[in-house]
Formats: structure tokens, C-alpha cells, sequence
């Protein structure tokens, strides 16, 4: 299993996502993107630093800018829209429960927790090229992680997308959610984008797992994925039913168009009135 170059890790995750002790909601959020950095950097100078990418370091360098491509889009896009968007610190406080401090127990526990899911996170890749340096005979497989790369580019390209039309869509009307663009096909298309994301990441991995265990860290780690985007585009929809919720446009809009999967006819997460 690795474990102990998963638990440095998941250590490297961790001190990247420290800043949210400064504000909780930075575990999952700018810290979030610090973090899968930290991990594929680190996978990168094990591979490396032990011969596990012989005859695929190109491949390694390609998954690991990915990585940080989409680090730094997450982190960077985050980072500026907390300091210059005041309507969207106010939302990111009635997320967090508003100002109130947390005990440093629960801020710890939810440090840890997220340190975890971002190990996990990362770990097909990780055992892709682990499992390679361990084999006594092997070949890399490069159809099936350049096939989940490209799946993993185009949600990376739908996330980016999707938080620019939605930009530019608030500037024109900020009475009204964004309803041109991706989201006139879907509600939550970043969302959406991010699941493709790690849909792509746990392809990557598929031909490259072994162990019982490798598959079960691989496959929690994208459940958890999945249900957390979930339930924010519950969150994200009980905050608009409650500000737009009288406006017959938007009701048109929400009852026509899926919340988070295209073509998938799954409108609402939370109960109607």
C-alpha cells in the first residue's frame, strides 16, 4: 500500500491546507487547491527520487502540471473573489455559521479529515507509478492515463468557463442567476466540471490499482468527491430559492434545467414549495 509515503503525503497536504485556520471554510476551499499541489509535487519527487517513472517521467511531468493547473486556477479564482467580492464573503460567513470561532478541536479534526480525502484524492496516480517501482516486471500503461487526462483537461476547461460566464452574467444582472452559456444546459456546471475532474483522475488510475485497498482508498476518495459537489449545489440552490425564489424567471429556469449532471433530469435537491 505505501503507506509510508502516503502518510508524507499526507502530511505536505496538510501543511498546505493549514490556512484554514484562519477561516474554517479554507480547508475545502483555497486550502483545497494548496493541497492537490502539495500531493502531486510530492509524487512527483518520489517517482523521481526512487526510479518508478522509467520510461514514463514525461507522463508523470504531464499529470503533475495538471495538478497544478488546476491548483492554481481553484486557489488563484478563490482567493480573488473572497477579497473582492463582498456579497460572496457574505455568503462564505452564513456557510461558515457567520463569525463565530471554532474550538480548535473541530477546526483540528476537520484539518485531518480533509488532509485524508486529499491523499486520497491524489492516490491513483500515486499508485500508478508506486506500483510500477515496486513490480519486479512491468510496462507502463500510457493509453489509459492519457485517456483520464483528457477527461480530466476537459473539466478543468468546463470549470474555467463556467466561473467566467457566471462572472460576467452577475455583472450584467446580479438580480438574476446565471442562465446563458454552459448553464443554460446545466444549473452547476463547475460543479459538474469538477466531478469530470476527478472522474478523469480516477480513470488514470484504473489499469494501475492492485490491492483490495487501493481500490477502496481510490473509490471513497471519488464518492467523496462526488457528494460533496452534491451538496453544495443543495446549499447553492437553498441560498437562491430564498433570494430569487419569488421571480418567475428564475422558477422557469430551475424547473427546465438539471441542477448539476446534463441531460440527467434531476432539477431540484431540495423540496419544492
Amino acid at each position: 500500500m505505501g503507506w509510508g509515503f502516503l502518510g508524507i503525503i499526507c502530511a505536505v497536504c496538510a501543511v498546505c491546507c493549514a490556512i484554514g485556520f484562519k477561516k474554517f471554510v479554507w480547508f475545502l476551499s483555497i486550502g483545497y487547491g494548496f493541497a492537490i499541489i502539495g500531493g502531486a509535487v510530492t509524487i512527483l519527487i518520489f517517482a523521481l527520487c526512487n526510479g518508478w517513472a522509467d520510461g514514463a517521467v514525461w507522463l508523470l511531468i504531464l499529470q503533475t502540471l495538471l495538478f497544478i493547473a488546476y491548483g492554481c486556477r481553484l486557489s488563484g479564482f478563490l482567493l480573488f473573489r473572497e477579497l473582492k467580492n463582498k456579497a460572496y464573503q457574505k455568503t462564505l460567513n452564513e456557510d461558515a455559521g457567520g463569525a463565530k470561532k471554532m474550538p480548535f478541536f473541530v477546526l483540528f479534526t476537520i484539518w485531518i479529515c480533509v488532509a485524508v480525502l486529499y491523499t486520497a484524492q491524489v492516490s491513483p496516480v500515486f499508485y500508478r507509478y508506486y506500483n510500477f517501482g515496486t513490480a519486479a516486471k512491468a510496462s507502463h500503461d500510457f493509453v489509459v492515463p492519457l485517456i483520464g487526462m483528457a477527461i480530466s483537461v476537459a473539466g478543468l476547461l468546463l470549470e474555467t468557463i463556467a466561473d467566467k460566464q457566471k462572472s460576467a452574467q452577475k455583472k450584467e444582472n446580479p438580480k438574476m442567476v446565471a442562465t446563458k452559456g454552459l448553464y443554460r444546459i446545466v444549473r452547476c456546471p463547475n460543479y459538474f466540471g469538477e466531478i469530470v475532474f476527478w472522474t478523469g483522475v480516477l480513470i488514470s488510475g484504473v489499469t494501475a490499482l492492485k490491492t483490495v485497498g487501493q481500490w477502496i482508498v481510490a473509490i471513497l476518495a471519488y464518492i467523496a468527491i462526488v457528494y460533496i459537489m452534491f451538496n453544495g449545489a443543495q446549499r447553492l440552490e437553498k441560498r437562491q430559492n430564498e433570494r430569487y425564489g419569488d421571480d418567475p424567471a428564475y422558477r422557469e429556469y430551475v424547473n427546465r434545467t438539471p441542477i448539476i449532471l446534463p441531460l440527467v433530469p434531476i432539477y431540484h435537491l431540495n423540496k419544492q414549495k
